[in-house]
């Protein structure tokens, strides 16, 4: 599960294993709240309406060779 929503005020929710159970893991301010083993349990510590997952977008390559800078006409 490599999955995270964030929330309002602090809030986190990520998956994670305890004691061989898939949980998710709910922290504040980087905190453990709670090891929730269902959404509804999860709705206890956060409103679900205020989560927004976040999305890792890949990393770009770097081009071979830089575009010059220019100036503008407009600054001569």
């Amino acid at each position: 599960m490599d999955r995270r929503w964030v929330g309002l005020d602090g809030y986190e929710v990520v998956g994670a294993v305890r004691a061989g159970r898939q949980v998710l893991r709910v922290r504040r301010n980087g905190w453990l709240v709670a090891d929730c083993t269902s959404v509804a349990e999860v709705a206890r510590h956060v409103d679900l309406a205020d989560l927004c997952e976040v999305i890792e977008m890949p990393a770009r390559r770097r081009a071979e060779r830089s575009p010059a800078a220019r100036t503008s006409s407009h600054h001569r």
